[in-house]
């Protein structure tokens, strides 16, 4: 039933499909974007070039993760640890689910055969993010090489339904497609397993096709 409430609302959150919105302008001639739930931003806020660090440091797959998971579209692929995690095709916008076992952690992969902009597709996560958890807010963003690939990792956290979540995830886009890898579960309980969160991403790699 947990696995169910998480993934449910997963969903939602990342589809590739844009959020309805619309724009208006207020009396002081300022540009917003009004949000179906009522909330609203200013575009200039929004669309402000934000400087994004690259770390230093280089991602590797670790050698426990030997079983390769890979795209049936695109030309990525996920190498998990088998002992860890376990994997289904997706439901709904997703290409794999995969769970954490033992634990109430999640993840899923999902592509597009459309070759996006890095810093479009983060527009795109959050955008889509923000209709399900309208005060969702990115608390750690940065450009890394995970097996000798430059993606773009991101944190997120918002409230669904009273229930906060967090969601840590990679974002990659080269001519054969775009994708989204994502973990996720409650606040608390992602940041007790960051480190085995990031295992899993770090096995996501490019794949000569």
């Amino acid at each position: 039933m947990k696995q169910l409430f998480f993934c449910g609302f997963a969903m939602v959150l990342f589809s590739f499909g844009a959020v309805a919105q619309e724009r208006a302008v207020t009396e002081e001639g300022e540009e917003v974007v009004l949000y179906r739930d009522g909330t609203w931003k200013y575009v200039n806020d929004e669309d402000k070039p934000k400087k994004i660090k690259t770390n230093a440091k280089k991602f590797e797959k670790a050698a426990t993760s030997s079983f390769l998971v890979k795209c049936s579209k695109v030309n990525f692929g996920i190498y998990i640890n088998p002992k860890d995690w376990t994997f289904t095709k997706g439901e709904g916008g997703a290409e794999y689910d995969f769970v954490k076992k033992g634990d109430d952690i999640y993840g899923m992969l999902i592509t597009e055969t459309l070759e996006i902009p890095l810093e479009s597709l983060k527009d795109i996560a959050i955008e889509n993010a923000r209709s399900a958890a309208p005060d969702l807010r990115v608390v750690e963003e940065e450009y890394r090489m995970v097996n000798g690939i430059k993606v773009l990792m991101m944190k997120m956290v918002g409230t669904i339904q009273g229930i906060e979540f967090a969601y840590l995830g990679y974002y990659y886009s080269n001519s054969s497609g775009s994708c989204q890898f994502i973990t996720y579960s409650g606040v608390s309980i992602l940041e007790q397993n960051k480190e085995q969160c990031e295992l899993l991403l770090n096995g996501f790699v490019e794949l000569n096709k």
